[in-house]
């Protein structure tokens, strides 16, 4: 989850629009990938459970 604005990561539909193909692990997201609400980067999320 960001923590600047709250979008969630959900692995099984990706971010296909930035480049990230559904069912891509969080741990396979680039380093330079920033979050498509707020343009936070990767070091801005935090793994919480749903």
């Amino acid at each position: 989850m960001c923590l600047i604005c709250g979008w969630i990561y959900d692995e099984a539909a990706g971010d296909p629009e930035h480049g990230i193909a559904p069912g891509t692990a969080w741990a396979d997201v680039p380093m330079n990938w920033t979050c498509p609400e707020c343009g936070a980067r990767k070091d801005d999320f935090e793994m919480v459970q749903i």
